[in-house]
């Protein structure tokens, strides 16, 4: 990491003392009355102790690591798991000490509230800020890749696509491929030690095949004399559609296949209990308002039923009924003459007007809520294709079927990272399904805290590949 984006980190660190600072004082005017002048003892203690004890909560919640590659409702998230966690340890220590500071309920809860908000809005300012410094290329980690294997070539492509990343490849070294895309060729492996020490190597990538185990090792050694940073991208396609864990037994590196988080009895619990609640939050708070109004404006602008019932299938290949608002004309087709699922298409003339402003917002989902009742759908999880389509990928797609592993969902992490609406271009099913298998293989309750964000901000923006 250069010594630039060390000082962005490390502003990150101290940003955070001011808005703890700020947010206490408007607490005490807000709740306590108190004048933001007031010189009081007990005050300073509190202020010392919550500035401690949150330095302490982000050390266990990791909120300052690195995630410039991520979405920002991550980051709310995980603001939000450490608030959780600061609240916690700051309660239990006040308690202790309540001798020397007594503050109420109401105002924890105003603190904490305000935390929230200005930890929300001053990591916003901070992360545009460093894209915006990543984009003029201030803060740029120079990267060389060691080997052209197609590891190699995807991880290029991505770090050119998204600048973010913080990544510029100067061009990368192979003894048997000198193209690759427009990459630039240093040579041979032979090259690697006079390319770090001219210094201007941030980080070495590795991504030469497995067979070639000993100049991986020798790569790393060269590495390490210089001081240069270095990763590799390991070989094992084979273990892709598995979470991966490599750990060390003795002095040897171990690759571990792990079992899925949803096999666990206590995470399935824990999901269904929060889709139960979630659900009828929604219904109390949201739906028994705006899902009639939608149903009478569906009712007012086209012939036809309200709700559309469609079989998908659930989770292990179980036929499911899916229900949906109807966004196209009454008698639409889902199948054409030779029997192939007939997808919904940019302009689609069966899409009704007010049906194009309900899937471009997702809308035409929310009666999806009541197959999360009924125990066959989640709030979070792979969207449920149609029978004809799963038919049809099932025999194109690799790995297609294990996305019927765990429940289907209203929102999945697939569609939150734009893989939404006609999956017809080679490859677009393939990246949809590979979203999925990475959310089942690496589920959390906060990824899933995140997706539900995620997706609230694409349904107030819209999204434009629903159509």
């Amino acid at each position: 990491m250069t010594k630039s984006y060390n000082r962005y980190t490390l502003i990150k660190y101290i940003i955070d003392g001011p808005v703890i600072g700020i947010s206490f004082i408007v607490a005490r005017r807000l709740v306590l009355k108190q004048s933001i002048f007031a010189n009081d003892a007990s005050n300073y203690l509190f202020l010392l102790i919550a500035l401690t004890t949150w330095y302490v909560a982000t050390a266990f919640s990791k909120l300052y690591k690195d995630r410039r590659s991520n979405k920002y409702s991550e980051e709310i998230v995980f603001i939000a798991y450490t608030l959780v966690i600061y609240s916690i340890l700051l309660s239990s220590i006040s308690f202790f000490l309540q001798d020397y500071f007594q503050f109420s309920s109401l105002f924890f809860v105003t603190f904490i509230a305000l935390l929230f908000g200005f930890f929300t809005i001053t990591k916003y300012i901070i992360r545009k800020y460093l894209h915006s410094a990543l984009f003029q290329g201030k803060l740029l980690d120079n990267l060389l890749l060691v080997g052209a294997t197609n590891s190699a070539l995807d991880f290029y492509e991505t770090i050119n696509k998204y600048y973010y990343y913080g990544y510029k490849c100067i061009g990368f070294i192979d003894d048997h491929t000198p193209k690759m895309n427009g990459c630039t060729y240093h040579g041979g492996l032979s090259q690697l030690p006079a390319l770090l020490q001219g210094k201007m190597v941030d980080e070495v990538v590795i991504a030469l095949p497995n067979a070639q185990s000993k100049m991986i090792q020798e790569c790393i050694e060269i590495c390490d004399y210089y001081g240069t940073k270095a990763r590799i991208i390991p070989d094992v396609q084979q273990f892709a559609t598995s979470s991966i864990q490599v750990n060390n037994i003795g002095q040897l590196s171990v690759i571990n296949i792990r079992e899925l988080p949803l096999d666990k009895e206590e995470n399935k619990l824990l999901k269904r209990i929060f889709d139960v609640l979630f659900s009828l939050f929604f219904f109390v708070l949201i739906g028994s308002w705006l899902l009639p109004l939608i149903a009478i404006a569906i009712k007012l602008t086209s012939r036809g039923s309200v709700i559309f019932k469609q079989e998908r299938w659930g989770l292990n290949n179980e036929k499911i009924t899916c229900y949906k608002f109807r966004t196209m004309v009454n008698g639409s087709h889902d199948t054409d003459s030779n029997g192939h699922y007939n997808q919904a298409l940019k302009n689609d003339p069966r899409v009704t007007p007010l049906g194009a402003v309900l899937r471009r917002t997702n809308l035409d989902e929310l009666p999806q809520f009541w197959n999360v009742l009924l125990g066959n759908m989640s709030v979070v999880g792979p969207r449920p294709h149609p029978t004809p389509l799963n038919l049809e990928s099932m025999q194109t797609v690799d790995n297609y079927m294990l996305r019927h592993v765990v429940k289907p969902g209203i929102s999945g992490w697939a569609q939150v990272n734009g893989c939404r609406g006609e999956t017809r271009s080679p490859g677009s099913m393939q990246r949809r399904v590979n979203f999925d298998l990475y959310y089942i293989h690496r589920w959390t309750f906060w990824l899933d805290c995140q997706i539900i964000l995620q997706t609230v901000i694409n349904i107030c923006r819209g999204d434009q590949n629903a159509y």
